[in-house]
């Protein structure tokens, strides 16, 4: 009887179990955006990684940032990774950021930042997500905190990390 009682409870464990059913997770990221909306802007075969650390730029896409350096184009899925190259002592040509609304690449210098919002960010425990207009910035602040600020008071917070 205990057999019996045994294979019949074995046996429910695994209905409903076949491949059809199993749901699809779908990314809860924020960052993440479909391999189609990312403006990828570097060459070769590594055009999906960021050049710093390898991270997938398409998954992180929506804090990504890029530059020139010494006529290359670098794309970072982070601003930590950005700042890190920039630790070397290099210089950034025609920096950009992503904005997190239209997905567009933007002038650093023009963005709004939104730092330490509670949306999780990359690379880092304090989250940074740009954006072109400052209504965008501000409705993303109301929707998830955070403070707006520029590119430079945001990259003293980015070297804040380093210092840990």
């Amino acid at each position: 009887m205990f057999k019996i009682l045994t294979i019949f409870i074995i046996s429910l464990l695994f209905i409903g179990c076949g491949p059809e059913k199993i749901p699809t997770v779908k990314s809860s990221m924020f960052q993440s955006v479909n391999k189609e909306s990312a403006v990828l802007v570097q060459d070769g075969s590594e055009k999906i990684s960021c050049s710093r650390c390898g991270m997938n730029l398409v998954k992180f896409y929506k804090t990504n940032h890029s530059a020139y350096i010494e006529n290359k184009v670098y794309q970072y899925c982070s601003f930590h990774c950005l700042v890190d190259h920039l630790a070397e002592g290099r210089s950034l040509e025609d920096p950009k950021v992503v904005d997190a609304s239209s997905l567009e690449l933007i002038d650093i210098r023009a963005a709004y930042y939104v730092v330490g919002s509670k949306i999780k960010g990359t690379m880092t425990q304090v989250s940074k997500y740009a954006f072109s207009k400052e209504e965008d910035a501000k409705k993303f602040q109301a929707d998830n905190g955070g403070e707006i600020m520029n590119f430079y008071k945001a990259m003293e917070i980015v070297k804040k990390d380093f210092k840990q």
